[in-house]
C-alpha cells in the first residue's frame, strides 16, 4: 500500500496538473530535470523498499518453515522414543511375569512332589509293619493260632483303614496341586491380558475335564 501511495506521487510529480490539454509526454518534456531526478529517486526508494520487504517476508517465511519443521521432527522423535520406552516396560513387565509364573509352578510341583513321595513312604512303612505283624503272629504256637489270628485280623483291618485314608489324603492332596495350577494358570492368563498378550499354557501335565468325566470325578490312583 506505501509503494501504491509512493508510485502515486511519482506519477503526480511526472505529471501534474494540465489546463491545456497537452500529453503526458509533452508534460515530461517541459517538467523541470531536478523533479525528474527527484521523482526518479522516489521511485528507486520504492522499489528498493518494497524489494526489501519482499525478502525480509520471504526470509521470516522460510525461518517460520524451518522451524516448524524442526519442531515437527523433535516431536516425532520424542513421540518414538516415548513409543520405545514404553514398548520396552512392556515387554520387561511381560517377562517378569512369565518369570514369575514359572517360578510359582516349580514350587508347586516341587511342594506336591514332596506330598506325594511323603504319603508314599507313610504308606510304605504301614505296609512293612504290617507284614511284621504278620511274621510274628505266623510265627506263635498252635495254641495260640486262634488269638494270633484275632490278632492279625485287627492289626489287618487297622492298617485297610490307615491305607484308605492315606489314599483319600494323596486324592485330596492331587485334587488340591490340580486345583492350584488351574487357579494359578487362571491368573497369570488374566495378567497377561491386561498386558495385551496371550497367555502360552504352563501346566500341560493338568488332566483335561473329559478325563475327571471318564472316572466320575475322581483322579486316577497309582
Amino acid at each position: 500500500m506505501a509503494d501504491s501511495r509512493m508510485k502515486g506521487r511519482v506519477k503526480g510529480l511526472l505529471t501534474g496538473p494540465s489546463s491545456d490539454g497537452a500529453t503526458v509526454d509533452d508534460r515530461n518534456d517541459s517538467l523541470d530535470p531536478d523533479a525528474k531526478r527527484q521523482a526518479l529517486q522516489v521511485l528507486m526508494l520504492a522499489q528498493r523498499t518494497a524489494d526489501e520487504h519482499v525478502a525480509t517476508a520471504q526470509h521470516h517465511a522460510g525461518s517460520i518453515r524451518t522451524d516448524a519443521r524442526a519442531t515437527a521432527e523433535q516431536i516425532v522423535r520424542d513421540a518414538q522414543a516415548h513409543a520405545d520406552g514404553a514398548r520396552q516396560d512392556a515387554n520387561k513387565a511381560l517377562s517378569d511375569a512369565h518369570a514369575t509364573a514359572e517360578q510359582i509352578v516349580r514350587e508347586a510341583r516341587a511342594q506336591a512332589d514332596g506330598t506325594r513321595r511323603e504319603a508314599d513312604k507313610v504308606l510304605s512303612d504301614a505296609r512293612a509293619g504290617a507284614a511284621e505283624i504278620v511274621k510274628d503272629a505266623q510265627a506263635n504256637a498252635a495254641g495260640l493260632d486262634r488269638e494270633a489270628q484275632q490278632r492279625y485280623d485287627d492289626v489287618v483291618g487297622s492298617l485297610e483303614g490307615k491305607r484308605i485314608a492315606l489314599l483319600e489324603q494323596i486324592d485330596t492332596l492331587q485334587q488340591f496341586d490340580r486345583d492350584y495350577r488351574s487357579q494359578l494358570a487362571a491368573f497369570m492368563q488374566s495378567q497377561l491380558r491386561t498386558l495385551g498378550a496371550a497367555m502360552p499354557v504352563l501346566n500341560e501335565d493338568i488332566p483335561p475335564s473329559s478325563s475327571l468325566t471318564a472316572t466320575g470325578g475322581q483322579p486316577t490312583r497309582r
